[in-house]
């Protein structure tokens, strides 16, 4: 194949060194505006939730395995570590 014409490259450059007017600075600019819906956010919120329940393991064997022998030492169920526990959990739950 044969490049004959070479000519028209010189034409490019001369369209990209063209001037920007300033006729546009005197045009008032509007504020443009997004406004979302709350299905939407609610869409997005759902989205964001399953994404993380997928991400996250079902069950951290490591944790639970530590649980148990907690549990299995008759030392460690005492009434502290019941209230302890309960008030967490009440705290979890926003009591």
């Amino acid at each position: 194949m044969m490049i004959d014409k070479i000519s028209r490259v010189n034409q490019i450059g001369n369209v990209q060194s063209t001037k920007r007017s300033s006729a546009v600075q005197g045009v008032p600019s509007a504020l443009d505006e997004i406004s979302v819906s709350a299905e939407a956010k609610e869409m997005a919120d759902a989205f964001y939730i399953n994404k993380v329940a997928q991400e996250t393991p079902d069950v951290r064997s490591d944790l639970v395995e530590q649980i148990k022998q907690k549990i299995r030492d008759p030392n460690y169920l005492s009434e502290a570590v019941i209230a302890a526990t309960a008030d967490q959990i009440l705290s979890a739950y926003g009591l």
